[in-house]
């Protein structure tokens, strides 16, 4: 919905939920008052948080009209200013496919920016699946591949079809949201845009989330689609377990959750890692997941596939090359671990590789199916 530019006289009056701001087209992004957000929180009331992150704090809100959001107040502070900040909205909330979180609107008053989006209600993926006090019941197995197959195509939609194509740079269980019917939809897409230290090919600043981050980003900033890639891996891997990459060790020897899934490999016991709770599930489908995985987090990034052949690999009955698996890379935040090869074939944030590769890559064999019949319903 356009919003005529008729000034600012609407910040000035509490009885009006959406503002303008004078000369600026905000295209699809509706504009609110800080009083109206206020409202929709009940002053941000503690009771209304519903998430955090590095990018804010998350609230449930009920606008006038009874329209559930949620409402995301920005620790950072942005450096742009309101023309700027608005043009990146406008952008984001161009942006727009079944399994990313719509941005509907924002708030810029002073140093204050806030954004409104979409309301998720079972929240995330961290917190219905993977908490210790969630109970798993509700994801048997076509949910949690589903959520999966979800999330994989609205990350492959963000490298290859958005325009410009965005590396998400934080892909982690807790910015997977779950719609009523556990429809996962990916959130804080194109949000590092509005902050100083934009994104390119090597990035001043490492933003991410220890557990998830590629090897090559953590220690040489490197930023391409394949960090996000690593990341996906590792979240197929908790869907997978129902264990939180970030919050577990395994085994004897502590390991992370990438670590350890490699050594049941090296072991022969993959299907170890599953969720004990997960009782009823197809062990070759289960074990195609796994191993997808393992090849989305290879050390050496250009060892990893596309999002788009990883959706390949996923929604097909595939006969994997397995032959062609190495020890995944890993990094953890205190000690730092070498990890295989390196990422210097990629030459620009968009994962541009000298030699690029095809899916006969990373299979041997496959029985076509349509990937409409894997689509999360």
């Amino acid at each position: 919905m356009s919003c005529s530019c008729f000034g600012i006289w609407a910040l000035r009056k509490g009885s009006n939920e959406v503002q303008e701001v004078e000369g600026i087209n905000t295209n699809n992004v509706r504009q609110y008052s800080y009083h109206a957000l206020r409202s929709a929180t009940a002053d941000f009331h503690p009771s209304n948080k519903i998430g955090g992150g590095g990018f804010g704090v998350v609230y449930r809100g009920i606008l006038r009209d009874g329209t559930q959001v949620a409402i995301k107040s920005l620790s950072a502070e942005s450096k742009q200013g309101t023309n700027e900040f608005l043009t990146e909205l406008n952008m984001i909330s161009s942006i727009q496919h079944p399994n990313l979180v719509q941005l509907i609107g924002c708030c810029v008053e002073g140093s204050k920016r806030i954004l409104v989006y979409e309301y998720m209600e079972n929240n995330s993926v961290a917190r219905t699946l993977l908490s210790s006090k969630s109970r798993h019941a509700d994801f048997d197995w076509p949910r949690r591949a589903a959520i999966c197959m979800g999330t994989a195509l609205g990350l492959a939609f963000l490298h290859e079809e958005a325009e410009p194509n965005i590396v998400h740079r934080d892909i982690k269980a807790s910015n997977i949201l779950l719609d009523s019917n556990f429809h996962p939809k990916i959130g804080d897409f194109g949000l590092a845009k509005l902050f100083p230290d934009n994104v390119t090919h090597v990035s001043t600043r490492v933003a991410g989330t220890e557990g998830y981050l590629a090897p090559e980003y953590a220690l040489l900033g490197q930023l391409t689609k394949k960090a996000d890639v690593y990341s996906f891996g590792v979240l197929i891997l908790e869907i997978v377990s129902g264990t939180s990459s970030s919050k577990a060790a395994f085994g004897e020897e502590l390991l992370v959750l990438v670590a350890w899934t490699w050594k049941l490999k090296e072991e022969g016991r993959l299907l170890d890692i599953v969720d004990p709770g997960l009782t009823d599930f197809p062990e070759d489908e289960v074990l195609r997941y796994i191993k997808v995985a393992l090849f989305c987090t290879q050390g050496t990034s250009h060892q990893r596939p596309s999002m788009k052949q990883v959706v390949e690999m996923l929604s097909k009955r595939v006969s994997l090359n397995e032959a062609a698996l190495m020890e995944p890379g890993l990094y953890r935040w205190h000690s730092p671990r070498h990890f295989p090869g390196s990422s210097s074939q990629e030459t620009s944030s968009t994962g541009a590789l000298k030699g690029k590769q095809n899916v006969d890559d990373f299979v041997t064999s496959s029985q076509f199916d349509s990937v409409s019949q894997m689509l999360p319903r």
